[in-house]
Formats: structure tokens, sequence, C-alpha cells
């Protein structure tokens, strides 16, 4: 999705209040306007308004055909709307375009296909806050599809990330890694070990499930 593709009235108009882009939510999706309104009128936003707007413009185009009961039910609990407020708070305070979009993903997600437990979507919610784009960066090295080994006898993961990801040094990819395992968005603690050209070509198996998951919703931002 590209920012052409949101609605022109929310990109025409501008939103002065957070009542004015809760009534804008409803009118393009009338089932997400009363959580989002009762979301928005607990916040204190001020000029970080235009950042939730521009998130809330996202969902609202992607959601304007889509239907779904399991959807419209979830969009009414209490631990939906928790969800909501806690992922535009981040939102509100996060400077970054990509991880916004990002986030704008992760509630589409959670709304396209409720069922995932409210404790490991707070978890997701405050791993996404602490990465960067450099995180970012290496899980997609990581997760790259192999190509064919060069003609030698050994190779490493670290010489792998260095020719995937040039313009960063080897010591700052290995503390991106470091940091990536802290997070638990990888498990790849070995990272100059010496093995098969193939073996240290594939490191899709180093990224964990929640690693997965960011790159999927930078892919879907």
């Amino acid at each position: 999705m590209t920012d052409n593709d949101i609605k022109p009235a929310l990109n025409g108009d501008k939103a002065d209040t957070a009542l004015d882009i809760a009534a804008f939510v409803g009118s393009v999706v009338p089932w997400i306007g009363g959580p989002v309104s009762n979301v928005l009128g607990g916040m204190s936003l001020g000029r970080k308004l235009k950042r939730v707007h521009e998130v809330l413009g996202l969902i609202s185009t992607e959601l304007e055909e889509f239907k779904s009961d399991a959807s419209e039910d979830y969009v009414n609990t209490e631990d939906f709307e928790d969800i909501l407020e806690q992922a535009l708070k981040r939102v509100g305070e996060e400077r970054n375009e990509v991880k916004r979009k990002i986030y704008g993903a992760f509630l589409l997600g959670a709304i396209r296909e409720p069922g995932e437990g409210y404790d490991e979507q707070l978890r997701f919610l405050k791993a996404l806050e602490d990465v960067q784009i450099d995180h970012l960066r290496v899980l997609e090295a990581l997760l790259e599809t192999p190509g064919n080994p060069k003609n030698s006898i050994t190779g490493s993961p670290s010489q792998t990330l260095s020719r995937r990801l040039p313009e960063m040094d080897s010591d700052h990819i290995e503390e991106i890694v470091s940091q990536l395992n802290d997070m638990r968005l990888a498990k790849l603690t070995s990272l100059k070990v010496m093995m098969t050209p193939s073996g240290a070509e594939d490191l899709r198996h180093s990224v964990t499930g929640h690693g997965v998951r960011f790159i999927e919703y930078l892919k879907n931002a």
C-alpha cells in the first residue's frame, strides 16, 4: 500500500481533533468506529495527532470492503480496545514512518485474524517499541533466500551477513544480532563458527516466529 491509496477525504481534509478522526473512521468502517472513538476520546495527543491520523487512515482504507463476524465481535471487546490504545499511544510517540506503518499492519492483522492471546499481543508491541531500523534490516538479511554457495570449502554466518549488508561493518552486525537474540527475535549465537558454504548461506532458521512476523508486517506496511 502507498500513501496515495489512502482515502482522498482523509488526506484532503484536516482532522483538527481526535473526534474528527473517529468520525471519519466510523464513516468508512462503521463497525470499528465505536472502539476508535472510545480510545481516542481518552487520549491526549496534541501535535502527535497527525501520526495517529495517518495510521488509522491506512487501516480504514484496508478494512472498507472487509467483512467478518468474528472481527466485528472482537473489536467490541475490552482486550481489543486496550491493544488499540497501547498501539496508538506508541504511534503518537514514534517518529519513524516505517515503524508507524508496522504498528498499523499489526492492528490490521489483529482485526482480520482475531484469536491471538492478549499477553502475546502486548509482548509484540513491546518488542516493536524497542526495534530500530537496523534490527529490521538484519532480520531481512537473515531471512533472505540462500543463493548458490561460492567455490569455497567453508563459510560462516558472519561472512554471509557481511556480504548481504555491505553498508554495515561486521562489529555492528554482531551487536545487532546480539540485541535481536535478547529480544527473542533471533536465535543466532554462533556468528563466526565455520561450516559448509550451504549451511552458512541459509540463515532462515535463526529467526524466531516473532521475528518473521516483524518482516511480514514490514512487507504489508
